[in-house]
């Protein structure tokens, strides 16, 4: 019989590096403080039933068998549980009952969802209940590229894991933490359009390789050497040549990521002396703006209206908390 237990991960925004990790380059990511909980007991029966408030209208009913779980229910709502059990080769007899919890990723008033890695942070805390242990990086990435099938670069899974502001390399699952610049501020803008990140994944792939995809990965190596200097200078100075090569990398490559209006917003934060940026996949979700000076930012987001979210970096990855 296990031990009832909770854990929660947190989210994340791609401060600099998206596309271009996946060819090796670095990106630097920030933990946030929308976290995913999971909780998980033992449940009498031979049934185990899995919840999802906000998220599935109805539980999940299942049993655990030696090559995987046996949906008796809504298993077409929880494929994400299929590859977390798979990866944590789970073979307990005790029937459970389990609890995944995302709301902190929906937008209040539409419930549509917000770009933060909500999939991701589920996947790092489900593993962390499931395995009781915060250890669970190598393991968590392996089972959220096999619900993926097979895509994304794990950036999502390394800060949901480590938590506060990291670079993150592909080749190897290399994470190095860094400390936030003295006098950068940002913050994170809701489109109000969630965006497929699946889909422009897919398109990059079938795309012919164009010469913006290269130098989008020495704009994002370039990037991350000004963010580990701790400069923010260096940081502000580096933004605009970045998010010139991501818009060239975007239009060769088709993807729309400064669709949903990101290319709007780029152009009027410059013009304002700030930078913007989508964050991510772009083509919708979210976005980060940047400046020395909060105060720039705040009048920004209220003379064009824009929805704010209130996420802050978070120090902390996953957690566990037994009940």
């Amino acid at each position: 019989m296990i031990d009832a237990r909770t854990a929660s991960a947190p989210g994340k925004v791609v401060l600099s590096g998206e596309y271009a990790v996946l060819d090796g380059a670095a990106a630097v990511v920030m933990a946030v403080t929308a976290r995913a909980a999971v909780t998980i007991g033992p449940r009498a029966g031979d049934t185990s039933i899995v919840r999802s408030p906000g998220f599935a209208q109805k539980p999940g009913r299942f049993t655990v068998a030696p090559d995987g779980l046996r949906w008796l229910e809504g298993g077409g709502d929880f494929p994400l549980l299929d590859a977390a059990f798979a990866a944590a080769s789970w073979d307990a007899t005790t029937s459970l009952d389990i609890e995944l919890d995302t709301r902190a990723f929906t937008d209040r008033r539409t419930g549509k969802k917000i770009g933060l890695g909500s999939s991701a942070a589920l996947m790092v805390a489900l593993m962390t209940a499931l395995r009781a242990s915060t250890d669970v990086l190598p393991v968590a990435l392996s089972a959220h590229r096999a619900f993926q099938d097979g895509a994304g670069s794990g950036v999502d899974i390394a800060a949901a894991c480590e938590g506060g502001l990291l670079e993150y390399r592909m080749d190897g699952a290399k994470v190095h933490a860094l400390a936030w610049p003295d006098g950068l501020v940002c913050r994170v803008i809701w489109t109000g359009i969630p965006a497929d990140t699946r889909r422009k994944l897919a398109r990059l792939a079938a795309s012919s390789r164009a010469a913006s995809r290269d130098e989008l990965a020495m704009a994002a190596d370039e990037l991350a050497t000004a963010w580990r200097s701790g400069s923010s200078s260096a940081v502000l100075s580096g933004l605009p040549h970045y998010v010139d090569a991501l818009q060239r990398f975007d239009v060769d490559h088709d993807l729309g990521i400064f669709d949903a209006g990101h290319g709007r917003l780029a152009a009027l934060a410059r013009d304002a002396g700030l930078v913007y940026k989508p964050a991510g996949a772009g083509g919708g979700d979210i976005g980060v703006l940047f400046a020395g000076d909060g105060t720039a930012l705040d009048r920004f987001i209220s003379d064009h209206r824009l929805a704010a979210l209130a996420c802050q970096l978070d120090p902390e990855g996953s957690r566990l908390e037994r009940l």
